[in-house]
């Protein structure tokens, strides 16, 4: 379609008795189509965010477990490779900074540890803690989310 046939569309549209409701719908539509392209992105960013958590607490859990809890040292090789699959799947994530992106993870890590200290150590967690996990993702959301001046 040209651009001269979007135009005339454009003036019969507006000409008609729909007038006050065409520009609301024209940017509904707009926004409509954008919606499933945010949902991928968060989703996205969601799952590499709790990869990341799973993968960094393994590998700090493979230490612990051999220097607290007097497991062979050989326990630090799948570790080392945890760790290192973390640093890989946190650059994955759509960040304009590294900072920002580190920064919004402590919410989800935080949360993680919580949820691994339930299903692996068998204790689970408190009110108090789940109040703070909450407050951490929200303010990780915030951080990676909220609006921006620049």
């Amino acid at each position: 379609m040209s651009s001269c046939s979007i135009v005339t569309l454009m003036t019969r549209k507006m000409n008609s008795q729909e007038t006050s409701a065409w520009p609301s719908r024209v940017l509904y539509d707009s926004m409509s189509a954008l919606v499933p392209v945010i949902r991928k992105i968060i989703m996205l960013t969601l799952a590499l965010y709790i990869a990341a958590g799973f993968a960094e607490i393994a590998g700090c859990f493979a230490f612990w477990a051999c220097l607290r809890l007097e497991r062979s040292t050989w326990w630090l090789v799948p570790g080392l490779f945890s760790l290192a699959l973390f640093a890989l799947i946190l650059t994955r994530v759509d960040s304009d900074s590294a900072g920002r992106a580190y920064a919004a993870y402590g919410g989800v890590y935080i949360t993680a540890s919580l949820i691994w200290m339930r299903l692996f150590e068998g204790r689970s967690p408190d009110r108090w803690e789940l109040i703070g996990a909450v407050i951490c993702l929200c303010g990780a959301a915030l951080i990676l989310w909220g609006p921006r001046s620049t």
